[in-house]
């Protein structure tokens, strides 16, 4: 058995170069075995990736198969409402939030959201024919669902242009907590008592104008902010 003369690594009768440091083999006593097989393999073998389109039809059959059967069997055992809306609804809507953002990586920010929004929103609408209230869901579901959708909108915009460190970015988040609960609060007070008054919301937006304070003023003073980055590994 011999041995590397640069790292001193045991070598196999069938190295012609360390495999440790690459250092040529030169043996006099013993030549290189070119004719026993080596201890390693000597090309590399690597998994082919999957075909995205291949797993998009997947996923499709898959919730296609379970919505279907769902629905023949609500057919077969006449409930008296349609439950299988909600699964079917369901399987729609992970459709829509899987397949065209697996097909499409890079899609704009705008149409994804809107494919996200409409998913929630043609769910909910399955939900309210079953129950027969399509009442609150123009009045009150659906406002909220594009309230969100735009809230999400805004934000992700905002952190696309001031998206500079994670005192930034947290600053930014806490701050769309606080409007966005004014929002909720606002659609709720109107569907229910055809007026606004701002109650909880208040005191969401006060503790998040607190929490921001602190962080803009950490953001503005460089002191702070790298005894912040220190302390927190940001």
């Amino acid at each position: 058995m011999s041995y590397c003369v640069h790292c001193g690594v045991e070598l196999d009768s069938t190295a012609s170069f360390c495999p440790l440091c690459h250092t040529p083999v030169a043996d006099p006593g013993q030549p290189v075995d070119t004719a026993s097989p080596r201890p390693f393999p000597t090309q590399r073998g690597e998994v082919p990736p999957v075909s995205k389109v291949e797993l998009a039809l997947l996923i499709t059959a898959m919730l296609a198969s379970v919505a279907v059967c769902c629905g023949v069997l609500n057919l077969f055992l006449q409930a008296g409402r349609a439950w299988s809306l909600y699964v079917i609804g369901a399987a729609l809507l992970l459709w829509l939030w899987l397949v065209p953002s697996l097909l499409a990586r890079g899609m704009h920010l705008l149409l994804r959201l809107g494919v996200d929004v409409g998913a929630v929103l043609l769910y909910v609408y399955l939900i309210s024919v079953n129950l027969n209230g399509r009442d609150w869901f123009l009045g009150l579901a659906a406002p909220l669902i594009l309230w969100g959708g735009a809230a999400l909108l805004l934000l992700g915009l905002v952190l696309l242009v001031y998206r500079r460190s994670v005192i930034t970015t947290v600053t930014i988040l806490i701050g769309s907590v606080g409007v966005f609960s004014l929002g909720v609060e606002l659609l709720v007070d109107r569907w229910l008592y055809h007026a606004w008054s701002p109650s909880w919301s208040l005191v969401v937006l006060v503790v998040c104008v607190g929490l921001v304070i602190p962080l803009l003023v950490i953001r503005r003073v460089p002191s702070l902010r790298e005894e912040a980055r220190r302390r927190f590994h940001l």
